[in-house]
């Protein structure tokens, strides 16, 4: 009997320290319950502020403190890879296309593959989702994508009467008639800045400078399609048909300004920056899609766009991502990002095409519908193209040979080998297993 009544004591006992650390516990998650979790957000992105101020708004389990980071190298995602090696990167984070490989090899971005559902995905158009998604893994959620345009002075065209181009070889002749028209005038320009727009090109017309396979990576920045559209442009430079001139320079503004450059190719969200940046413009310019190669299988590239990602930091991943679901699908997010000023940025998610066409007073263009040509021609976008590990390098060691180029010592092409060249030591220095053409 004392055996039994010692040995009911001790458990007892034990019964009760349980209790109170299990009370504790509950007490300490209750308390915890009733406070919102906290997520860091690092961004480039106008029009984010207005956004995460709009979640903060219309509900309390969540809080966002958001950080408006530098865009570029230099800037956000050196912050961000800085913070990332010393473990304290934000839970939500702002990545281009052509940088997310990089960080997903670098880990930065928590693999999505599993916790993204297929509700989400389905609303997301199949070639962005694409860009986010390397050898099988989704390692971000893209927010928009950008189609490439041609942006042109109609009154200039309607002037001379020169053709709008369809395909790139009346782009040549409709430059070539310009310039005999109006000898200071050039049609768009070559920039030697625009690897980026090369490489919209390039995706274009077929061109593949990346490619993965059985855990090795396959870099051809001088294919064959890569190759025509290089000696396209080395012809137009050469015959002086375009100018050669940095985008976003004083110089390029002020020739669009002038009305001495009067055509400009980018992707979809340059409609709202040449709204903001040559306001004198309106009712003079117009959008025409991008010209093809072969109108029977037209085909498009992109420049720009932008992607959310999950860190693998955060200590609140499914939080993180509904914020970012939020961000991506939401047409109250939207038009938060839009109340901040004009954009646009082509969204990635195609239902939301109403609410951007709404938000955006398309005065400039005439009242064009502009959301509407976007949406056509982002379905011509083509799947195959895949980003770079280490793009930022590249882009840089292109971008010197095209400064070259312009000056009339080196080629487009020349330019795009040498970048590879350069490329192939950063991608071995990673342990990756590479292969050229």
């Amino acid at each position: 009997m004392r055996h039994t009544r010692n040995a009911v004591a001790a458990l007892l006992t034990i019964l009760a320290m349980l209790l109170t650390a299990c009370s504790a516990s509950s007490g300490s998650d209750i308390a915890e319950a009733g406070r919102p979790v906290h997520l860091t957000f690092w961004s480039a992105l106008r029009g984010t502020q207005e956004v995460v101020d709009e979640y903060n708004r219309i509900q309390h389990k969540v809080r966002v403190d958001f950080q408006q980071v530098p865009s570029g190298a230099q800037g956000g995602y050196a912050k961000l890879s800085n913070a990332a090696r010393a473990g304290n990167a934000p839970d939500v984070a702002t990545i281009e296309y052509p940088q997310l490989p990089g960080f997903a090899i670098d880990g930065v971005p928590r693999d999505l593959t599993e916790l993204l559902p297929q509700s989400v995905r389905r609303k997301i158009l199949p070639q962005a989702l694409d860009l986010t998604t390397l050898d099988g893994h989704t390692y971000a959620v893209p927010v928009d994508i950008e189609p490439m345009m041609f942006f042109y002075r109609k009154d200039v065209f309607r002037k001379y009467g020169i053709p709008v181009p369809t395909t790139w070889a009346e782009f040549a002749s409709s430059a070539r008639k310009l310039k005999k028209a109006q000898p200071r005038a050039r049609i768009g320009s070559f920039f030697t800045n625009g690897a980026l727009h090369m490489a919209g090109f390039s995706w274009q017309a077929g061109g593949q400078w990346y490619q993965t396979s059985d855990d090795t990576w396959r870099i051809s920045m001088a294919d064959a399609p890569t190759r025509k559209v290089a000696a396209y442009w080395q012809h137009l430079v050469d015959q002086d048909l375009v100018r050669v001139e940095p985008v976003d320079s004083q110089q390029w503004r002020a020739h669009l300004q002038s009305g001495e450059t009067v055509g400009y190719t980018a992707g979809a969200w340059a409609a709202g920056s040449l709204m903001n940046s040559t306001p004198g413009g309106k009712g003079k310019w117009a959008i025409a899609p991008l010209p093809q190669w072969d109108p029977a299988k037209p085909s498009l590239g992109t420049q720009g766009g932008s992607t959310f990602v999950v860190t693998k930091d955060s200590g609140h991943p499914k939080e993180a991502l509904d914020f970012i679901t939020w961000m991506v699908t939401s047409p109250d997010a939207l038009r938060a990002k839009l109340s901040s000023g004009v954009s646009s940025a082509y969204p990635a998610v195609p239902s939301l095409v109403p609410v951007a066409r709404k938000e955006m007073d398309t005065g400039y263009y005439s009242g064009q519908d502009i959301f509407g040509l976007f949406q056509e021609s982002a379905k011509l976008i083509s799947p195959r193209w895949k980003w770079g590990p280490r793009m930022t390098s590249t882009i840089t060691s292109v971008e010197d040979g095209f400064a070259k180029a312009g000056a009339g010592s080196g080629t487009v092409i020349g330019a795009l080998r040498e970048g590879e060249r350069r490329t192939l030591p950063d991608l071995k220095s990673l342990g990756l297993s590479v292969t050229t053409n």
